[in-house]
């Protein structure tokens, strides 16, 4: 790859615009990169995630898959027609689903995000990656994009959202179920 990013500031997005990995211009709210954009909140939300693991952690290998996945992802909606993201992601990801929720009691009831730092956290990569799967979807209305990566974003959050209810769990915790309110 050699020296990509020797100068991080170029000016050319001073005009509000800026380029796709083909070398299109686009406007920097353009559907296609609000996508990309939303993915690559997500995979920096991984990352903090990451961070307040031990490094030691069962999940940190599954969560660095993750954030490479996510930058395949990102690089299919950066640059139209390519295509990165195969069968064997989402399948990783359904694995990964399965093994969590195989110890998990059965689900009666919503839960509210929290239960611990971490759950919390795993919370918020799941709303931030509905948020990216729902841009991807409108993307995908407009524009021609590999159909395996909106799959994925749909998995990721399911993953995010067992791994939530692991974490929160771990080291005796409980997760906090929601309660009707009668007021």
């Amino acid at each position: 790859m050699g020296n990509r990013l020797s100068k991080i500031y170029t000016r050319t997005g001073d005009d509000g615009s800026t380029g796709l990995g083909d070398g299109t211009r686009v406007s920097k709210d353009a559907i296609r990169v609000e996508a990309y954009g939303t993915v690559d909140e997500t995979n920096a939300q991984v990352g903090l995630l990451r961070a307040g693991l031990t490094a030691e952690h069962e999940a940190q290998v599954m969560l660095e898959h993750i954030q490479h996945d996510l930058f395949d992802v990102g690089g299919e909606l950066c640059i139209p027609g390519y295509t990165l993201v195969t069968q064997a992601y989402i399948e990783r990801l359904e694995t990964a689903i399965d093994a969590i929720n195989a110890d998990l009691p059965a689900l009666k009831d919503f839960i509210l995000p929290g239960g611990s730092l971490p759950a919390a956290q795993a919370h918020v990569v799941r709303t931030i990656c509905r948020r990216a799967e729902r841009r991807t979807f409108t993307l995908s209305q407009v524009e021609s994009i590999n159909p395996l990566a909106l799959q994925y974003l749909n998995r990721l959050s399911d993953y995010c959202f067992v791994l939530a209810r692991q974490l929160a769990r771990e080291g005796g915790g409980q997760e906090v179920l929601w309660r009707k309110r009668n007021t």
